[in-house]
């Protein structure tokens, strides 16, 4: 049964992840009925590796010629996981359940926020670009420290470096998420603890649910999709917050 439960949680976060840039709205709190936090929150990790390898089979076409594009980007949000992985072991358990709903409520406000600044889009400065590229490292660090909402983050500064078709932009946030995440994995291997028999059919779901969830996006609009991320992103960040303050 535990399996099963895990697989349909999977794929409900994968579509989630795919359309919303939330699969842990889904896969976290199912984590919590037998986790700690921290440990969940490894675990989750280990396993959201997966969406992004149903991403690129469902999006290898709508990728080609954008792959030396999405390298570069990329870099920054790796270079960013690395710490954000060494952060997660630092800090006390507490001090990581007590911040993240705070983030996560941040991450869906300026999301809607860039949506707005998109509709008029002008040439982008030097300065500017330079800020979007510091905001993909910064990304890339709260994708290692936590994953919810991480990718929310990771589509602003993208939507606002890339002049993509928004499909292709999605495709490459998914991606370099899932890159960001295994950079994570690396590090909580070494030094973290993963529930391993809960990561795999976890993962397989979010597999599943990534290439379904990648297929979903081409008929929705760029739209209307930050208006459902910001809107999963509220009901995160009140659960978690619940969960840490109650």
């Amino acid at each position: 049964m535990l399996f099963i439960y895990l697989l349909t949680i999977g794929f409900l976060a994968g579509i989630v992840a795919a359309i919303a840039s939330m699969a842990s709205l889904v896969s976290y709190p199912g984590l919590l009925v037998a986790l700690d936090p921290v440990t969940a929150n490894m675990t989750n990790t280990a396993a959201l590796v997966a969406t992004g390898f149903g991403t690129l089979a469902s999006s290898l076409k709508e990728m080609k010629g954008y792959w030396q594009e999405m390298a570069r980007y990329a870099f920054f949000q790796l270079t960013g996981a690395v710490i954000g992985g060494y952060l997660l072991l630092m800090f006390p358990g507490k001090v990581f359940e007590k911040l993240v709903p705070f983030m996560v409520l941040f991450s869906g406000a300026l999301l809607l926020l860039s949506g707005r600044k998109q509709a008029e889009k002008k040439p982008m400065t030097s300065v500017k670009k330079i800020l979007n590229y510091l905001g993909l490292f910064i990304a890339g660090i709260y994708a290692g420290y936590f994953g919810a909402a991480s990718g929310v983050l990771t589509l602003i500064f993208l939507t606002a470096l890339s002049d993509s078709p928004f499909v292709v932009i999605n495709a490459m946030k998914g991606l370099i998420g899932a890159l960001a995440n295994f950079v994570a994995l690396m590090i909580f291997i070494w030094h973290g603890r993963i529930n391993w028999g809960v990561a795999f059919p976890l993962a397989i779901g979010l597999f599943f649910g990534g290439y379904f969830g990648q297929k979903m996006i081409k008929y929705l609009k760029p739209a209307w999709v930050r208006w459902i991320t910001a809107f999963f992103s509220v009901l995160l960040a009140i659960y978690l917050g619940y969960s840490a303050y109650k």
